[in-house]
């Protein structure tokens, strides 16, 4: 009998490796960027936005793990679904330009979910300003399949419909947004993927744009983090019962 259970484990660690490999800390639950590559550099007006994000390959990156609170300027969640999330870039003005890549073989699941908060402060025109971008390259064909982007001037390099943006004073947020990349319309399950986010700075010092990645993977990211709202509600809601107990201790 322990033989015929250690076959069927056998055969199914055989055929889970055949399977897709997912996503590598998808969620950043690690509490690190474990799986992932980062990349940066920065700007300085050459080439335009959006640019081919593998030319800050090998730079450093500025990509910092978040273990929950709230974003400084828009006052959002900085984590989606879990205990952490990442942050590409950051607030500071200086040409900075930051990715993070991870690139999945034999991805047999029909689509690529993931969550993101871009932050960008407002400042030139589409192709001079601060910007995120995602691009998804099929490897198995050699083809770029997805390349969004989105300035604070609006959208580049393929589309930007469907995201709400709100401001902040100076600042622009598109607030949590679920991307959902269908791989069975693009004829392209099973094969091999890059999948590479970018936050830049403008080109001249004086604007900064970031975003907050979360929840990569085959299935849509929970939505499992309390606004800071219920999060104020439920401290009022302990500190009354705490005071109930005080006064039935005290009679």
């Amino acid at each position: 009998m322990k033989k015929i259970v250690l076959a069927l484990g056998l055969a199914m660690m055989a055929a889970s490796s055949a399977y897709a490999t997912g996503f590598t800390n998808g969620g950043f639950e690690a509490g690190d960027v474990s799986g992932w590559t980062g990349g940066g550099g920065t700007w300085h007006g050459s080439p335009v936005a959006p640019a081919n994000p593998s030319i800050f390959n090998g730079g450093p990156s500025n990509n910092t793990i978040m273990s929950g609170g709230v974003d400084p300027i828009t006052g959002a969640n900085r984590v989606y679904s879990g205990n952490y999330s990442v942050r590409a870039n950051d607030n500071i003005s200086n040409y900075s330009v930051s990715t993070l890549r991870q690139t999945v073989t034999n991805y047999t699941d029909s689509a690529i979910y993931f969550a993101w908060n871009a932050v960008l402060q407002g400042s030139h025109g589409l192709t001079d300003s601060d910007y995120f971008s995602l691009t998804l390259t099929d490897d198995t064909t050699n083809t770029t399949i997805v390349n969004r982007a989105y300035s604070s001037a609006g959208a580049i390099g393929g589309g930007a419909s469907g995201v709400n943006w709100t401001s902040f004073g100076s600042w622009l947020s598109s607030g949590w947004v679920v991307e959902s990349i269908n791989l069975a319309d693009l004829n392209a399950i099973g094969h091999d993927f890059t999948l590479t986010l970018l936050a830049s700075d403008c080109p001249y010092g004086g604007h900064a744009g970031y975003v907050y990645l979360d929840g990569f993977g085959a299935r849509i990211p929970p939505n499992d983090v309390p606004e800071p709202g219920s999060l104020a509600l439920l401290g009022l809601g302990i500190a009354g019962l705490a005071s109930l107990r005080k006064r039935k201790n005290a009679a």
